[in-house]
């Protein structure tokens, strides 16, 4: 459906995220990968979405002066934002752990901001979904850390892993978000394209 309405546009998906990757191929579109490494450091004051906001944008401003007539550059980030504080991906077994029970028994933002870059203008999306988990006793956190490694997921956790099934309790909006990319709002706005 979507993929005829885009024919004449070369999607672009910068991302090297399995998860995202796949979030791509499951609405059918066609894309190629464009990768680039970026260091992700955003200033100190930004909160919430400005943070996941700032990071799409800077990863898609990397590709400034390369995307050509046709090019939809679409980019993305993701944090955990709890307490007043942006998590991001673990650096360890040990931050991971100490993340997830930060995370148990309480309720955390997952924030997903997605910037679509043409050759003429820069157009950011994001979406907040909420996540409830119940107490994760240190066995289960410890079980999930080695069996699943969730170094490269913000929040050190998949909820489409064993941790989401056992551990939580509800959730307040987009599920695909909270995987990485909020793919209903993805494809509303390709659906826009001229």
């Amino acid at each position: 459906m979507l993929k005829n309405k885009l024919q004449k546009y070369r999607l672009i998906l910068a991302s090297g995220s399995p998860r995202r990757q796949q979030f791509f191929k499951d609405l059918e579109l066609d894309f190629e990968i464009r990768l680039k490494e970026i260091e992700e450091i955003f200033p100190l004051e930004l909160k919430a979405e400005e943070i996941t906001n700032y990071l799409a944008k800077l990863k898609a401003n990397a590709f400034e002066g390369e995307i050509k007539e046709n090019e939809i550059l679409v980019t993305s980030d993701t944090i955990v934002w709890h307490k007043n504080k942006a998590l991001g991906k673990p650096k360890d077994a040990q931050d991971a752990f100490d993340i997830l029970k930060s995370l148990s028994n309480s309720t955390h933002e997952v924030i997903t901001s997605v910037c679509f870059k043409s050759k003429i203008k820069s157009t950011v999306i994001h979406e907040i979904t909420k996540v409830t988990f119940n107490e994760l006793s240190d066995q289960a956190i410890r079980y999930y850390i080695e069996n699943y490694k969730p170094f490269d997921k913000a929040g050190a956790y998949g909820i489409q892993e064993w941790i989401g099934f056992v551990g939580v309790s509800k959730i307040e909006g987009s599920y695909a978000n909270v995987m990485g990319m909020p793919t209903d709002k993805v494809f509303e706005y390709l659906n826009t394209l001229p």
